[in-house]
C-alpha cells in the first residue's frame, strides 16, 4: 500500500473529497492548457524516521512517501542535470519536476534513498563536504543545544546572544531560531565559535551523526541519484572574500569527485538568496569552475527564462497531502 492510500484511508471524508476535487481540477487543467518548458523545483533538507518537535519544517518518512507518491502521479519526475538541459533546448515536458537535498544529512541516505529507490524516481542531493564523517553544522549545534539545555531560560549576553525563554518545546524553538537569525550572517569563524560555546555548555559532544558518512554519499551516487556541490563548510558566501569564496566552491567540488569517482556537475548556493547570501561574483565562479547549472532558493518555477546558473526553488511544506498538491498546482502558474 502506497504512502498516499495509507493517509487517504485514515482521514475524514471530507478530506478524501477535497482531494479527489483537485485532481479533478488539474485533470481539466491539463487538457485546457498543457504547459511544457516549465520546471518544478522541489527542495528537502531532512527526512526524519519519526516527527520530532525540534527539527521544524522537516518531514517524516511516512509524510515524504506520499508526496512522492502525489509527485508520481502528477508529474514527470526527472533528474536535474537531465531536466536543465531539456528546458535550455525548449524540449522539456509537460509537468516537469525534480527533487533535491542540501546539506548532507544522514537521514539523506538511510531514509530518504530506499524511499525514492522504492517509488523509482532520481533525487539531486547537494553535500557541504566539510561535516560528513562526524561533524556537524552550526545551526544544528544550536537546535541540539537547546534540546539539552535545562531549565526556564538561556542567557547567552556573554555570547552577544541575549537571553531567551526555554521552559516549552515551542520556547526552545523560538529561542533557537532567533539564535539563528543573530549568528547567520557573522563572519564564519565567528559563527562557528559562537555555537561550538552553545554546545559545549550543553554538553554535546564533538562529533555526531547527523550528517553522512563517505561511503554513504557514494552509496547515493552508486544508486543514480546525483551528487551536487554545495561548498565545503556552508558559509554564507557573500560575506567571504573572493579568494574564500572561490576556495570553498573548488574544493567541495574537487572533494566529491574524488569521493564518487565522477565529475561534480550541479551546485547549490548555501541559504542561497540572490543578492543576499550570494552575488553576481560568485554565480561567475561556479561557471567558472565547470558547473553547468546551479540552484539557489528564490522561490518559484523555472521558465526558458531562468538563469541557468541561478535555478529557483520552492519547499513543500504543507502537512496534508490535498494542500501539498494545491500549491504543486499553483507552482505551474507561478513563474520566479
Amino acid at each position: 500500500m502506497s504512502g498516499l492510500q495509507m493517509q487517504q484511508d485514515t482521514a475524514p471524508p471530507a478530506f478524501q473529497r477535497e482531494l479527489g476535487y483537485l485532481r479533478l481540477a488539474d485533470r481539466l487543467l491539463l487538457r485546457a492548457v498543457d504547459r511544457a518548458n516549465r520546471l518544478s523545483i522541489l527542495i528537502y533538507h531532512r527526512v526524519l524516521p519519526a516527527p520530532d518537535p525540534m527539527c521544524p519544517g522537516e518531514i517524516d518518512a511516512r509524510t515524504f512517501h506520499w508526496q512522492l507518491d502525489l509527485l508520481a502521479e502528477h508529474f514527470r519526475v526527472l533528474p536535474l542535470s537531465e531536466a536543465v538541459e531539456r528546458l535550455a533546448a525548449g524540449c522539456l515536458p509537460a509537468r516537469a519536476a525534480c527533487i533535491t537535498f542540501d546539506d548532507g544529512y544522514a537521514d539523506n541516505a538511510r531514509v530518504a534513498l530506499p524511499i525514492l529507490r522504492e517509488k523509482g524516481l532520481p533525487a539531486t542531493f547537494f553535500v557541504a563536504s566539510g561535516f560528513l564523517d562526524g561533524g556537524q553544522m552550526w545551526n544544528d549545534m544550536v537546535f541540539e543545544a537547546l534540546r539539552r539545555l535545562s531549565g526556564e531560560t538561556l542567557d547567552v549576553a556573554d555570547l552577544g546572544l541575549g537571553c531567551h525563554a526555554i521552559a516549552s518545546v515551542e520556547a526552545r524553538i523560538s529561542a533557537a531560531m532567533a539564535l539563528v537569525d543573530r549568528l547567520k550572517y557573522l563572519p564564519h569563524g565567528e559563527r562557528l565559535d559562537r555555537a561550538r560555546e552553545l554546545a559545549r555548555r550543553a554538553g554535546l559532544a564533538q562529533r555526531c551523526e547527523l550528517m553522512m558518512r563517505s561511503e554513504e554519499v557514494r552509496e547515493l551516487a552508486a544508486a543514480g541519484m546525483e551528487v551536487g556541490g554545495h561548498t565545503v563548510n556552508h558559509p554564507i558566501l557573500a560575506v567571504l572574500d573572493p579568494a574564500a569564496a572561490r576556495r570553498e566552491i573548488a574544493d567541495n567540488r574537487d572533494a566529491l569527485s574524488a569521493l564518487i569517482g565522477a565529475p561534480v556537475r550541479l551546485f547549490a548556493y548555501p541559504n542561497g538568496k540572490p543578492g543576499q547570501d550570494y552575488l553576481p561574483e560568485h554565480v561567475e565562479m561556479v561557471r567558472d569552475l565547470g558547473y553547468r547549472a546551479a540552484v539557489s532558493t528564490r522561490w518559484g518555477v523555472c521558465t526558458t527564462a531562468s538563469h541557468r546558473w541561478q535555478l529557483p526553488r520552492f519547499t513543500p511544506w504543507d502537512a496534508t497531502p490535498a494542500r501539498f498538491l494545491a500549491r504543486l498546482l499553483q507552482s505551474r502558474w507561478r513563474p520566479a
